[in-house]
C-alpha cells in the first residue's frame, strides 16, 4: 500500500469516497463508551483495531473519513480533544478504539503522564487487537511518538497501516517524496508499516486505506 465521540452527537454523513454505489461495514460504526482506564473497555474478546496519532495529525478527521460519518469522532481547532479510549463497534461487533490524542503541550504533565500509561498498558495487555492505524502528518518526518508506535508494532508482531495525513498540503510531488522517505525509514528499522498517503478533506488514499482496515479487522 503506497501512495470523541459522546452521546448525544447525531453522526452525520460524509459524501462517499471511493465508489460512490458501494456501502461498507465501517459506516455502520456507533459510540459505545469512553474509557479512562483500560480494564474500563469491553471484555477483551473478539476483534478491534486501534488509532493512534500525536493530538494534531488529524486522527479524528481520519476516523471520520473512513466511516463516512462527519461526527462520529469528536473533531476540534484545538488539539488534544481526544482524552479517553474511545470504543466504536461495527454492527457485527468488530470495533475500533481510538486512543488519547498524545502529545498536546497544553495538559497538565500528570494527565499526559496518564494518557502515556493508558496507551502503553492497552497495546501490551488487549489480546484482541488485530492491529494498529497510525496517523502521522505527511508534511513531517515521523515523531518520536511514531517511530515508538512502529517499534512496539515490530515487538508484539501487530501490523501498522500509516496514514500519511493532510496529504492536501502539499503538490502530488511533494507528497509521493515524503512518502518515499517514510518507507525508507520504515524498512531501514524492518518495522511493520504500510503507508498510505490521506486527505480527510480531498478523500484522496481514503477507499484504499477503508480496505486496508477491513483487512486489518479480518
Amino acid at each position: 500500500m503506497r501512495q470523541t465521540h459522546h452521546p448525544g452527537h447525531a453522526a452525520g454523513r460524509l459524501p462517499p469516497q471511493g465508489n460512490p454505489a458501494a456501502d461498507h461495514p465501517l459506516r455502520g460504526a456507533a459510540f459505545v463508551l469512553a474509557a479512562h482506564r483500560p480494564d474500563q473497555l469491553p471484555a477483551d474478546a473478539g476483534v478491534e483495531i486501534a488509532f493512534a496519532g500525536r493530538s494534531n495529525a488529524g486522527k479524528s478527521s481520519a476516523i471520520n473519513a473512513l466511516s463516512g460519518q462527519a461526527k462520529l469522532a469528536r473533531t476540534s481547532a484545538t488539539p488534544g480533544r481526544t482524552q479517553q479510549l474511545v470504543v466504536f463497534a461495527l454492527a457485527d461487533g468488530r470495533r475500533l478504539i481510538d486512543l488519547p490524542g498524545y502529545g498536546y503541550a497544553k495538559v497538565p504533565v500528570a494527565l499526559r503522564d496518564h494518557w502515556r500509561q493508558a496507551i502503553d498498558a492497552y497495546l501490551r495487555r488487549r489480546q484482541c487487537l488485530r492491529g494498529l492505524v497510525l496517523i502521522s502528518d505527511i508534511r513531517h518526518a515521523l515523531t518520536e511518538f511514531d517511530r515508538q508506535m512502529l517499534a512496539f508494532c515490530a515487538t508484539r508482531g501487530l501490523p501498522c497501516l500509516v496514514l500519511l495525513s493532510k496529504a492536501d498540503k502539499l503538490s502530488r510531488a511533494q507528497a509521493r517524496t515524503r512518502q518515499r522517505e517514510v518507507d525508507g525509514a520504515i524498512a531501514a528499522h524492518g518495522w511493520p508499516g504500510a503507508t498510505i498517503a490521506f486527505s480527510a478533506t480531498t478523500g484522496a488514499g481514503v477507499a484504499e486505506a477503508r480496505a486496508a482496515v477491513m483487512a486489518l479487522l479480518e
